[in-house]
């Protein structure tokens, strides 16, 4: 069901929206803590698969300072999830950092930009928030060209930001802004 507050855009096909963690999505969610490489390069081991449900049972991940939202294709289909987690440079004032984990199978067909970008209108219309910001690896050409779409911008590299498969690894920064023009302007 779909109410004013449910961000939603068309695509030729399939139709990508957003909406809340319900009950059937914990068994995906369980899956992205024990399955190996089935969220990429963001795999960072196994995790208590238990985790999922009960943060659902705390606020069905619809926390203020952060939480997950399921991507969701056609009709009923879930195809991943988005995140968010408000963070702080200094002062009163935060940002948004997100996420997105996509199932493999719904990779690669532009769903993921447009569940970011949709994920940037809901955060701009119901919380204050200037910045939203997304972290990538800069082997991840296709999640680049994804938070470009999104109307996000690179401003750098993040030096041995991440530790991951043995090694410390680099990232990328990308940000978008308020006033930045929507994706469907640029």
């Amino acid at each position: 069901m779909e109410s004013a507050h449910t961000p939603t855009t068309t695509t030729d096909d399939p139709t990508v929206r957003l909406r809340p963690v319900g009950e059937p999505d914990l068994a995906m969610l369980r899956r992205f803590c024990v399955e190996p490489g089935l969220i990429g390069l963001d795999w960072a081991g196994f995790r208590d698969p238990g985790a999922p449900a009960r943060r659902f049972a705390v606020d069905g991940w619809l926390g203020a300072d952060d939480g997950r939202l399921v991507v969701e294709v056609q009709r009923d289909q879930a195809a991943g999830i988005v995140s968010y987690t408000s963070r702080r440079y200094s002062g009163p004032a935060s940002y948004w950092d997100i996420g997105i984990a996509l199932l493999p199978e719904w990779r690669g067909r532009g769903i993921g930009w447009r569940a970011q970008a949709l994920l940037c209108d809901y955060l701009f219309t119901h919380t204050p928030a200037q910045r939203i910001q997304a972290g990538t690896h800069p082997e991840n050409a296709a999640e680049q060209r994804a938070l470009e779409k999104a109307g996000f911008q690179l401003e750098g590299v993040v030096r041995a930001c991440e530790f991951r498969a043995g090694t410390w690894r680099d990232g990328y920064l990308y940000s978008r802004l308020r006033d930045d023009p929507p994706p469907a302007r640029r």
